[in-house]
């Protein structure tokens, strides 16, 4: 598959540029996992901006856990994407559970998908206040990649970091709702220091 992830690369390339740096990480039993990094000034005027992007996830098609036979062409295929302020926190500590994150698909059997919540159970970097991210819409950032039939597009999918408060509250309310409170709050979802939204 490493035709195919050289497309996926190339993808990210056309959006995002020549990415400034890039880790691997290997889980035992699972395809290589690199996650690049991307800088970029932000056009709101509040510093940089630093994007993180997976490699690897897409080589093989997220299976339904309860299916007897993965199919090895088709199923959805996914990498995922970060978006955060630099400069305000260690974030690059990120690289490694965003890798974690990747490699769920094979290790545990999840299909990642909008609406999901992905929990670390630790922080996303030291003294983050989430450990846990939503996953939003695809196609805002970098557009979906066709591939040739019969295999699926690979979708390029949002991380949105939620605070535990958070976490629990779109258990009870939906991702719909969550997302909507943030919007309504005017939430900086790119800031690593935020607090909670207020969810009352």
């Amino acid at each position: 598959m490493s035709e195919l992830l050289a497309l996926v690369e190339a993808q990210l390339r056309m959006k995002l540029g020549e990415p400034d740096s890039r880790a691997a990480v290997t889980f035992l039993g699972t395809d290589r996992i690199e996650v690049l990094r991307f800088q970029e000034p932000d056009p709101e005027g509040r510093g940089g901006l630093v994007r993180y992007a997976t490699l690897g996830m897409s080589a093989q098609p997220m299976a339904d856990p309860t299916a007897v036979l993965a199919d090895p062409l088709r199923g959805p295929r996914a990498e995922l994407l970060l978006t955060l302020r630099s400069g305000l926190a260690p974030v690059d500590e990120v690289l490694r559970p965003l890798a974690v994150l990747a490699a769920s698909p094979q290790v545990e059997g999840v299909v990642v998908a909008p609406g999901a919540s992905l929990d670390l159970g630790d922080p996303l970097w030291t003294g983050a206040p989430f450990s846990s991210v939503l996953v939003a819409e695809p196609g805002g950032l970098v557009a979906d990649l066709a591939l040739e039939d019969p295999m699926e597009a690979v979708r390029f999918l949002p991380l949105l970091p939620m605070t535990p408060n958070e976490a629990a509250w779109k258990r009870v309310h939906g991702a719909s709702a969550l997302q909507e409170r943030w919007l309504s709050r005017g939430t900086d979802l790119r800031d690593p220091r935020r607090t909670s939204v207020q969810l009352d």
